[in-house]
């Protein structure tokens, strides 16, 4: 496997892999339009050039978008290798090349978000475990901060106050996302639109900058739903499995 390193140069000619290929769709152009702003915070995009969802994204820890303390240490947004490229050690190819690049740069190690049961969107814990990673934090909501250090001194990532109890103010269903992800530029409007239609309290709040990112209520930020102020999913509605949700 042949793999591409994504920049600011080359991202428009360039599939990102989640989401389709037309740079007009407001998925892509979402996800890319924020992509553009972060490659200057040292984000790195490596990707198969393959068609498909293999790559893997990394930013130094202090200016990853979300609320954790892991100074020196490089944070994995997302690694992702699905359908007919998994089981071909691609994962461990991309995982490989951020070890490297890591190490190059000096960084204390890596850490990414997981659960100890494995969630939509979230690295498989299994599969850190295989790889030397282990917790080093957990909140209130079972989603774990996992880390890779390189030196047995390296200091534990952790995160802030605000992540380790998620909680929001209110009734209703408040939404918290950023536009990492690029469905949630087409599904939090739906889903907002939905709520208009039945009557349903809601609100959605987009994480438009790093400092919001790195203080919102919950360590996942790329989607984070609550119901009445307790936290209840990352995982991304349309509007059948919302109205389901709340019909329960």
């Amino acid at each position: 496997m042949e793999y591409i390193r994504v920049t600011k140069d080359n991202l428009e000619n360039e599939h990102i892999c989640c989401a389709i290929s037309n740079n007009k769709d407001i998925q892509v152009s979402s996800k890319k339009a924020w992509l553009a702003d972060r490659f200057e915070d040292g984000l790195v995009f490596l990707k198969s050039t393959e068609r498909g969802k293999c790559f893997i994204e990394y930013i130094p820890a202090e200016n990853a978008w979300n609320p954790i303390d892991a100074d020196g240490y490089m944070y994995i947004d997302c690694l992702w290798v699905s359908g007919a490229l998994k089981g071909h050690g691609y994962s461990n190819d991309l995982l490989a090349e951020c070890i490297a690049d890591s190490r190059e740069k000096d960084r204390q190690g890596l850490c990414i978000l997981a659960a100890a049961k494995k969630k939509p969107f979230l690295a498989d814990p299994k599969y850190l475990t295989h790889k030397g990673f282990s917790v080093c934090d957990e909140a209130d909501n079972g989603i774990q901060l996992w880390y890779l250090p390189f030196t047995e001194d390296a200091a534990k990532p952790a995160f802030k106050k605000c992540a380790k109890h998620p909680h929001v103010d209110g009734k209703g269903y408040v939404i918290y996302y950023t536009d990492q992800c690029p469905f949630n530029a087409k599904y939090v409007p739906i889903v907002e639109q939905t709520a208009k239609d039945n009557g349903i309290q809601f609100m959605a709040i987009h994480l438009q900058s790093k400092s919001d990112a790195q203080n919102a209520p919950t360590p996942v930020t790329t989607y984070a739903l609550f119901s009445d102020g307790e936290y209840v999913t990352n995982e991304q509605m349309n509007a059948a499995k919302f109205l389901k949700l709340v019909s329960r």
